[in-house]
């Protein structure tokens, strides 16, 4: 008797720590910064190699290996 007295007394206040804690994970997932992206800024002179080379604007990470030893060759040859 005396154990179903106890457990009815700390069951809501499980229930409110579980709910607690899974609100304040959510806040502070939503408090960490976005992941950057690659811009054309972050690699100097990456926007006149595409537009000398005639490509399309993508992200140097999402391009193919081949394309970016490309762009490392054409960036080691006109500024080295």
């Amino acid at each position: 008797m005396m154990m179903n007295s106890l457990i009815r007394r700390f069951t809501p206040l499980l229930l409110a720590v579980a709910l607690a804690s899974t609100v304040a994970m959510i806040g502070c997932q939503a408090q960490q910064p976005a992941p950057q992206q690659t811009t054309v800024n972050d690699y100097g002179d990456y926007g006149q190699w595409e537009h000398d080379t005639h490509r399309e604007h993508q992200d140097l990470s999402k391009r193919s290996p081949d394309e970016q030893k490309q762009y490392s060759d054409w960036h080691n040859n006109n500024h080295h």
